[in-house]
């Protein structure tokens, strides 16, 4: 438990100091943030925001990840160092994402093959890693299978299972992406979504089956040391978002939205909760399938109608709300909220099987 709470703390600390010190540093390279012509229009008044801002909450998250483990002298373990693998290779996907938008003054970055090429590749070897690395009770840190608290159903096998998680991985990446609208409102998100990492990986490893075979104990392998990842990376998230938060001065860029999707999916894979993340991010799911519904419905109306229709005044979600008078302030807390609901929902499902009956 040492480690969760050094990790969460260092890791605050360097989002809290690193992120001005970084915004210095684009400020001073002249890395502003582009803003589409097509969308919000009071938006553009946040051209040239410095972004990339992902790079601190990636950095600070292996640091205080790698700094909680050399104080109290322990091992990282395989499970952990395979989700900070995710995220830092999605975060470098991002970086050069956003680092093509900010150098040549555009607001599309990568072409869209080479970005899923980059995803695709870190994805692979992600899933592939997960089922390796046995422990001495065989337990792998993942297993090939489905899970929503636990695994359930039989195998899918190895290939279908590095499908799956691709197929995850990029769901969720460009779920959080989409999230990444407003200012503070990613970065809030997925905050509360990592401290219910923090409580399911803790609650998991204290009824762990290497621990002690009581009904319904656990087959995940390195449950604390996953709560330890979702905590260095929560902290960092915190400390960042004291900047990100409206008015934010900077934003995170795809270096951070990736880096952060990245690490959703490996919590969930590793902690065996795969389904479960959908409610835990109800928030983002929602969002998404606001854009979902926007285009599934604009073509299908341009079909039957004379014109195609919207659903939506804009898509993602937040910016309907932004063209309907909502002061964006009141629209990322009220996103909040609803995440905050989600959140407890989803750990409350989680607990239910420990319910007395």
């Amino acid at each position: 438990m040492n480690n969760v709470i050094l990790a969460s703390g260092i890791s605050l600390i360097i989002g809290l100091l690193g992120t001005p010190l970084w915004i210095r540093l684009v400020v001073r390279l002249g890395y502003g943030q582009m803003i589409r012509e097509d969308g919000v229009s009071t938006h553009q008044s946040k051209r040239g925001t410095p972004t990339m801002g992902g790079t601190v909450i990636v950095v600070g998250s292996l640091t205080g990840y790698a700094a909680a483990h050399l104080i109290t002298w322990t091992v990282p373990t395989i499970s952990g160092g395979l989700v900070l693998f995710l995220m830092a290779g999605l975060g470098v996907v991002g970086f050069v994402d956003d680092y093509i938008k900010v150098f040549k003054q555009r607001s599309l970055g990568l072409r869209s093959r080479a970005k899923a090429t980059g995803i695709v590749i870190v994805g692979v070897v992600f899933a592939v890693g997960c089922l390796q690395f046995p422990n001495p009770m065989q337990l792998t840190p993942a297993a090939p299978s489905l899970s929503f608290l636990r695994d359930f159903g039989p195998s899918i096998g190895p290939y279908l299972f590095v499908l799956w998680a691709l197929i995850l991985i990029q769901g969720v990446s460009n779920g959080v992406n989409l999230t990444d609208g407003l200012d503070g409102l990613a970065s809030g998100t997925v905050g509360l979504i990592l401290a219910a990492y923090v409580i399911i990986g803790n609650w998991q490893f204290r009824q762990s089956c290497a621990q002690a075979l009581v009904p319904n104990c656990y087959e995940v392998r390195d449950p604390l040391d996953l709560a330890v990842v979702a905590a260095a990376v929560l902290g960092a998230c915190f400390g960042f978002l004291w900047w990100n938060a409206p008015p934010a001065k900077i934003f995170m860029g795809d270096t951070g939205s990736l880096a952060l999707g990245g690490v959703l999916v490996g919590l969930a894979i590793t902690t065996r909760t795969q389904f479960l993340l959908a409610i835990l991010g109800g928030m983002i799911v929602l969002i998404t399938m606001s854009v979902i519904l926007q285009v599934g419905w604009f073509k299908i109306s341009g079909k039957l109608f004379d014109q195609p229709r919207r659903l939506f005044k804009m898509a993602p979600l937040q910016h309907h709300f932004e063209l309907s008078g909502w002061a964006e302030t009141t629209i990322v807390v009220r996103f909040w909220l609803i995440c905050g609901l989600c959140v407890a929902a989803g750990v409350g499902l989680f607990y239910l099987e420990w319910v007395p009956k």
